[in-house]
């Protein structure tokens, strides 16, 4: 073997590296260069995962040198990765990057950009996940290659660990990391099952005496930012084990961190309590982080076997007031150990299952399990995986009323340095099973990862312990039309549970036509359920409860020799369990040798859509009866036959079309992007008049609400924007104008970022040209009125948020303004003081329910980290308060949803504030739902939804963010 064999375990709180020089079966562990102070280097086992941007002058160039020359893939002039990270970021807060690996698997925002420090302030350099992720991974790079020149680390044979409940879109994220790093070859292997190949290989000159009374192993590897399960089933063949995985867990965001957070809100009410003799206000994000990693340190030192009966722990002040300012409070043994002993690892001795629902700690911006409590989760997973489990233990049918208890058990983890801990979850088994468990013993949790990667891979090369078992998860084709979380989702298996690595399952009996040019996006979900495996293309129903929803994976057909732009080719699709551990879907043309690789799109929205899926899929949606009338209809106004239309007929397509299909409300999504992709098709016809004009763009925008949610959305809007620069056909007309901002505005979910920004430079002409600069205006440049700037502008939530809180000034002022008018007209009692106080009303409403949407706590379709700073939104709830809310009703409605609770501390505002509007809302009797939206972390009911959005979202599509 000519190559180091290396495995990089690149952890929620460390990164560890472990490697097997060519031809040696030994496993070192490689220390790794990194900043323990200014200006000085130590090498360690443990690289914190951690990453500290220093203010400008905060640190020389020559306290941040390294043994070799470092640039920050990031981009970032200064930054600190390791040990020092940790000691800066605990005294000086809102500048350390923590947890990038329970980010790269948080589904609702764009994981790929710049958003960690969550919350920090606006002169805080911000990184995204996965460039977090690459810093660490180039770190350990830089560090080998110093120490190995000879031996360059991306040269070697490179194993990197991750959580076996990874989904798809965490597994190829985690890729794009590496690649980032330098390290563009690699495999990827599952956390539990490196703990276990550690053991293995420890173990393997004694192996089959060790394993004789094993028939189960249960691995849980609890970390700092995840919690993961896996089965192992051994049996005995010739006197010599044969080991196999047969289940994995879901994804858990719970770990160590959800440990230490818990201890900082207790610590937390000690020091605010406690500071000037009086109650005080909340720490900031920053803050409660800073204060998150003392209690860690507190945690570990008071779950320790020799522990002292308390510590304090002591948050400094900022600023100039370092020392001056610093609060400090006492944690005591017992109280660590009810908290953390028994707030995570209860005995739960009913074995209750998970509890879902409210109650979680939801701090930083990241969704942490529902149920802090591990042991129930726990229970819920070895019930998933009884049937299974009772096979291995050799258990008959009639032991099915109980949940089956593997014999053996092995902990991993950081978490389980604690010997409580670990003596907790041993005991709950114990007492589940009604006898105590086989523990396998794991010298060292922290670096049992990072050396059962190389044992892996010696074992691939014939020298160790191998364990079987294929894919963890059956993948599936969804079918459905219209997505119903209560409800089974049929779905077409492409592979099984247990295929093998590098096999390619082709679906030979299901054939898709699909046409050149055009994107094809297909929606997939994983499923650890252990009902029957089903065979590939074999249709099965998944229930609510046993299925994960992946990204959407799609690609375009190109075709040289294609000379027809409307050809289509009929394919098929293949998926393989590729080498490096992740999913390969292709689709496989049938004529001729061409492939397509369908590649997952994991620049996710902060909101998802509840929606449809694939038109790509073998059957599509049904249309109603009277839909190719209905495009007959659409062809006689807008096609490119000449007909005689009469300007009346225009006018009345959209009645036509409801007397064809029903009422408009009732058009399903399905329908609606059919009509849209007849009305794109047909665009130039908008040109004929003002009335065409208006009839297209009005059912262009209704057709294709909120522009994503439903599969080639992404298309169809890049077909639309491609229309934006060109502007209204006929820009004179007022109405045209008005039909034109109401579709980008019906649309805006569905543009991209820089799309937004393009729209957002129309608004800004609109609301800020003088009538010199009117005078000037390109004809591309379509008026707009300022009804239709308002909303336009509560729209745009792909921007960042000091644009947005630019347009909430602007609406600010506005609503000011309306405020005057409304009591001047007031005291005047004639006639035309009644028309003017009606108009003022007016306004106000319009711009209370613009600033409640611009501001918005949880946006729709944006993401969580683009928001107005809570201190702005914080202004403007001021200004509503100081409104009669009883006179202005929309007041409440805005102040509920500006102040509404999302469980984020860096979104949330003042609890006093808080306070102040729940009272406000019970003194005029706001609608309950209004309060609880502000009391407690809550969805929409669907009349507010609507009343939010400006219109309610199609039937068939529910937001979920």
């Amino acid at each position: 073997m000519s190559q180091y064999v290396v495995s990089i375990d690149l952890g929620t709180t460390n990164t560890v590296l472990a490697y097997a020089e060519p031809g040696s079966a030994q496993i070192s562990l490689f220390e790794i260069d990194q900043l323990v102070a200014p200006g000085e280097v130590a090498a360690g086992a443990l690289l914190p995962s951690l990453r500290y941007h220093p203010a400008q002058g905060e640190l020389a160039d020559g306290d941040l040198q390294l043994p070799w020359p470092a640039a920050d893939v990031a981009g970032l002039s200064q930054v600190v990765v390791g040990s020092l990270a940790r000691k800066l970021g605990a005294q000086v807060p809102g500048r350390l990057v923590s947890s990038a690996k329970s980010w790269l698997s948080h589904p609702h925002v764009d994981r790929t950009a710049p958003i960690l420090p969550w919350g920090a302030e606006a002169d805080v350099a911000k990184v995204s996940p996965v460039a977090a992720s690459a810093s660490y991974l180039a770190h350990v790079r830089a560090a080998w290659n110093a120490r190995f020149p000879k031996h360059p680390l991306e040269h070697q044979q490179l194993v990197l660990t991750i959580p076996a409940s990874f989904d798809e879109g965490a597994r190829a994220l985690t890729l794009e990391a590496a690649r980032m790093a330098g390290l563009a070859s690699l495999r990827l292997l599952e956390e539990p099952q490196a703990a276990f190949y550690d053991w293995l290989y420890r173990q393997r000159a004694t192996l089959a005496a060790d394993l004789t009374d094993t028939r189960l192993v249960l691995i849980c590897d609890v970390g700092g930012g995840t919690t993961d399960f896996s089965l192992i089933k051994v049996d005995m063949a010739d006197g010599q084990p044969q080991i196999s995985r047969i289940g994995v867990g879901n994804h858990l965001i719970l770990g160590g961190d959800n440990m230490d957070l818990a201890l900082a809100h207790l610590v937390e009410t000690r020091m605010t309590s406690a500071a000037d003799g009086a109650a005080s206000t909340r720490l900031s994000a920053s803050r409660l982080s800073q204060l998150a990693e003392r209690c860690r340190a507190a945690k570990e030192l008071l779950l320790a076997t020799d522990a002292p009966e308390r510590t304090t722990v002591t948050l400094l002040g900022s600023g100039s007031r370092l020392i001056g300012g610093s609060r400090s409070a006492d944690l005591t043994r017992d109280e660590v150990a009810e908290l953390v002993v028994d707030g995570f690892f209860p005995l739960n001795e009913t074995q209750e299952a998970a509890r879902r629902g409210r109650g979680a700690i939801v701090e930083f911006g990241l969704p942490y399990a529902s149920d802090a409590a591990i042991t129930r989760h726990l229970a819920s997973f070895l019930r998933q995986h009884a049937s299974a489990a009772r096979g291995a233990l050799g258990m008959t049918a009639d032991d099915s009323t109980t949940i089956p208890i593997p014999d053996t058990l092995l902990l991993n983890g950081g978490v389980f340095r604690a010997d409580a801990l670990a003596s907790r979850l041993e005991a709950t088994l114990a007492n589940w099973r009604g006898q105590a468990l086989h523990v396998l013993h794991n010298d060292n949790p922290d670096i049992a990862v990072a050396r059962g990667g190389v044992a892996y891979a010696l074992g691939q090369a014939g020298q160790a312990p191998v364990i079987g078992g294929g894919s963890p998860r059956s993948y599936f084709l969804l079918l459905d039309d219209e997505a119903r979380q209560d409800k089974p989702r049929r779905a077409i298996c492409i592979l099984p549970r247990g295929s093998v690595e590098n096999r390619e399952i082709l679906l030979a009996d299901r054939t898709f036509a699909l046409r050149v040019g055009r994107p094809v996006r297909f929606h997939l979900a994983s499923s650890i359920a252990e009902a029957a495996t089903p065979q590939a293309g074999e249709l099965v129903e998944l229930q609510p409860d046993e299925y994960v929803q992946l990204p959407p994976i799609a690609t375009v057909l190109r075709d040289s020799s294609a000379t027809d732009a409307r050809k289509e080719i009929p394919v098929q699709l293949a998926a393989t369990l590729s080498e490096v551990g992740t999913l390969d879907v292709h689709c496989v043309a049938i004529e001729g040798a061409q492939r397509w690789l369908l590649e997952f799109q994991l620049r996710g929205d902060a909101a998802a859509i509840d929606g449809d899926t694939d038109t790509a899929a073998p059957q599509e949606a049904p249309m109603p009866a009277g839909f190719d009338a209905a495009i007959e209809k659409i062809d006689r106004i807008f096609g490119s036959r000449a007909q005689q239309v009469d300007v009346k007929e225009v006018k009345q397509l959209r009645a036509q079309l409801e007397h064809l299909l029903g009422s408009r409300e009732s058009w399903a999504t399905p329908l609606l992007r059919r009509l849209f992709d007849a009305l794109i098709q047909r665009a130039k016809g908008r040109r004929r008049s003002s009335e065409h004009e208006r009839a297209w763009l009005n059912l262009s925008g209704y057709c294709l609400r909120p522009g994503f949610g439903y599969t080639l959305d992404e298309w169809r809007i890049e077909q639309l924007w491609a229309l934006f620069d060109t502007g209204a056909q006929h820009h004179k007309d007022s109405q045209v104008c008005a039909e034109w901002w109401t579709l980008w505005r019906r649309v805006a979910g569905g543009l991209s970022v820089e799309a937004q920004l393009r729209v957002l430079d129309d608004f800004a002409f609109n609301v800020q040209a003088d009538d010199q600069e009117r005078g000037r205006r390109p004809h591309t440049l379509v008026n707009g009125s300022e009804e239709d700037m308002l909303r336009l502008g509560a729209s745009l939530e792909r921007i960042p948020g000091n644009y947005k809180a630019e347009i909430g000034a602007w609406m600010l002022a506005q609503l000011q303004a309306a405020t005057k008018a409304a009591a001047k007209a007031v005291v005047n009692k004639t006639r035309g003081g009644a028309d003017a106080a009606g108009k003022a009303e007016a306004a106000q409403a319009r711009f209370l329910w613009g600033l409640s949407r611009v501001g918005a706590r949880q946006p729709f379709h944006g993401s969580a980290h683009d928001v107005v700073e809570t201190a702005v939104v914080e202004q403007w709830l001021a200004a509503i308060l100081s409104l009669d809310w009883k006179k202005v009703e929309p007041a409440g409605f805005a102040a509920a949803h500006l102040a509404r609770m999302t469980g984020d501390r860096s979104r949330d505002i003042d609890e006093a504030l808080r306070a102040d509007i729940l009272r406000r809302l019970a003194a005029v009797g706001a609608p309950a739902n209004w309060s609880a939206m502000v009391r407690e972390v809550v969805q929409l009911d669907q009349a507010d939804e609507k009343r939010m959005l400006g219109e309610a979202l199609p039937p068939g599509l529910k937001l979920i963010a």
